[in-house]
């Protein structure tokens, strides 16, 4: 068994993901393919079967009521898939980081009993980043409004210069505001391979990825912005020739072109998906290394040292298995390996 377990750069844990994603591009895209695929079943379904549905998307037309139900199914039905392929794809980087063997079914088999607690986590984040978005919005607001009353009374009224001193308050405001939203999203962002790797409820796992991410923050927030820029101009790329046919044709998108591009819009997901998870997954052993020396740990495992790594690798998906089994849940948390120990849960 062969692993690279180090403290690494920026760059190395970028050139890593890269390259992990590279050797294992149809183990990760897999992954992310099942997911996706459901998904495009679905939109298929919605655009033979729904003449609302048919009515948005050719006509770009805002039905209020068709809308609401549509995105309520969507909202409900994609968080489900996506905290499903999420959990899969960072049980499958950390068995192959480690260099044991992983496959699509073993990983999903793997995580998918314990689907729910990774949703509640995904939730519980994202309820934080929405009350943190909606203070930050109010608290600089109300300097917003202070500053240009304030700056109109010094310009004596002018409205020109109050403007132009309002548009860079406002950008500024703005920045101010991605910027808080970033931070605590960087927070969070080790919260899943927490949960997954070591077999934490989701509120644990989000204070261990608090923990861990503490001294990354600024390195994990270039990673978020680095997959950003790739899903944006992927984007751009793919579903630019479409908006120019919507343009030129009055709005009206045929249902052939509609399903194109949702195939072309699921394809991209799945190729561009699973390398912002691979990264995190990475960037979670790298805290690990240096706060923990759990290379150090894991080395004395694969020595004989500390226990054999091989067994306490599926140690957990074993106990996760007989605990859905029926198994008692204190005989399923005493055999599993401790939380810092190199099996922790893999």
């Amino acid at each position: 068994m062969e692993t690279n377990l180090r403290p690494l750069s920026l760059g190395e844990i970028l050139d890593r993901t890269a390259q992990l994603y590279r050797t294992n591009f149809l183990l990760f895209a897999g992954i992310f393919a099942v997911t996706n695929g459901i998904v495009l079943v679905l939109v298929m379904l919605l655009e033979g079967l729904s003449a609302d549905y048919r009515t948005i998307q050719t006509t770009m037309k805002f039905q209020p009521g068709p809308v609401l139900i549509l995105v309520a199914i969507f909202a409900v039905t994609g968080m489900l898939l996506y905290g499903a392929s999420i959990a899969a794809i960072t049980r499958a980087v950390a068995w192959v980081y480690v260099g044991e063997p992983a496959t699509i079914r073993s990983a999903y088999s793997s995580t998918l009993p314990r689907l729910g607690r990774y949703i509640w986590l995904m939730v519980i984040a994202a309820l934080v980043l929405l009350g943190v978005a909606l203070i930050a919005v109010l608290a600089l607001g109300i300097v917003m409004v202070i500053v240009i009353a304030a700056l109109a009374v010094a310009f004596g009224g002018s409205k020109p210069a109050a403007g132009v001193v309002g548009v860079i308050l406002g950008l500024f405001i703005d920045i101010a505001l991605f910027a808080i939203v970033a931070w605590f999203a960087t927070r969070y962002a080790l919260g899943i391979p927490a949960c997954v790797v070591e077999n934490l409820q989701a509120r644990k796992a989000l204070r261990r990825s608090v923990e861990l991410s503490k001294e990354s923050r600024g390195r994990i927030f270039l990673l978020f912005l680095l997959v950003g820029v790739i899903q944006i101009g992927l984007l751009l790329l793919t579903q630019s020739p479409f908006y120019v046919y919507l343009f030129s044709h009055h709005y009206q998108l045929s249902i052939a072109a509609s399903i194109l591009s949702q195939i072309i819009s699921v394809a991209t997901n799945t190729l561009v998906g699973p390398i912002l998870a691979t990264g995190l997954t990475l960037f979670y052993f790298d805290q690990r290394v240096r706060k923990e020396g759990y290379d150090i740990e894991w080395m004395m495992a694969a020595a004989g040292l500390a226990g054999t790594a091989t067994h306490a690798l599926n140690a957990s998906a074993e106990n996760e298995s007989a605990s859905h089994a029926g198994a008692p849940a204190a005989a399923a948390e005493t055999s599993a390996p401790d939380a810092l120990s190199p099996g922790d849960g893999l």
